[in-house]
């Protein structure tokens, strides 16, 4: 058996998909708003004052606190299919249709919320493994449900769901130190493997 799993913003797409969905929901000078007041996040994050998971749950406060869920779904669902495809790298998908005519099994592993990517997941026919929103009383609470699938929970996740050892291959994609200890697990690993 044969399986690969593939991070996805970064190595599937060109840019950060979670940023790119901020300014397609909320508009360019929300956006831009948005992030000179979050300044000082960026800061402490970048002086590891603070988690990854705390920066993007301060981010996803500011623009999604209080946002009804089946809303902030509509929303993703167009973004899946307005913005999304031209955020793909054509070598991504070329490599992905290469390796499932090879008999691989394909995972997308992504610390971006499932929300944005599910929809394009299932229409390329591939499994996904993503952070989940919290969502109370039916609106979003700009928390995290868990932890973000980064880094280590990469691995957890995989883990949860796929017996490792069934596997003869395991080929792993990623672009970033959030990713290290998933090509940690492969066969064989590529790391920024799509970029010109």
């Amino acid at each position: 058996m044969k399986i690969a799993f593939f991070d996805f913003d970064g190595t599937i797409t060109t840019k950060d998909t979670m940023l790119e969905l901020i300014r397609h929901q909320k508009g360019a000078a929300r956006f831009y708003a948005g992030f000179l007041l979050n300044i000082p996040v960026f800061v402490a994050l970048k002086l590891k004052l603070i988690s990854n998971q705390a920066a993007k749950e301060k981010l996803l406060s500011h623009f999604f606190k209080g946002t009804p869920a089946a809303l902030f779904q509509t929303k993703c669902d167009a973004f899946a299919d307005d913005k999304l495809p031209s955020l793909i790298r054509p070598a991504a998908i070329a490599e992905m249709e290469k390796l499932k005519t090879a008999g691989f099994q394909i995972v997308i592993v992504s610390a971006s919320a499932q929300n944005w990517i599910k929809k394009w997941a299932d229409k390329k026919g591939v499994q996904l493994i993503a952070t989940e929103l919290e969502v109370a009383g039916n609106l979003l609470t700009g928390k995290i449900k868990g932890k973000n699938c980064n880094g280590e929970e990469k691995v957890v996740r995989i883990r949860q769901l796929y017996n490792s050892p069934q596997f003869d291959e395991i080929w792993c994609y990623g672009d970033s130190g959030g990713d290290k200890q998933m090509l940690a697990m492969g066969t064989k690993s590529f790391y920024k493997p799509f970029r010109q």
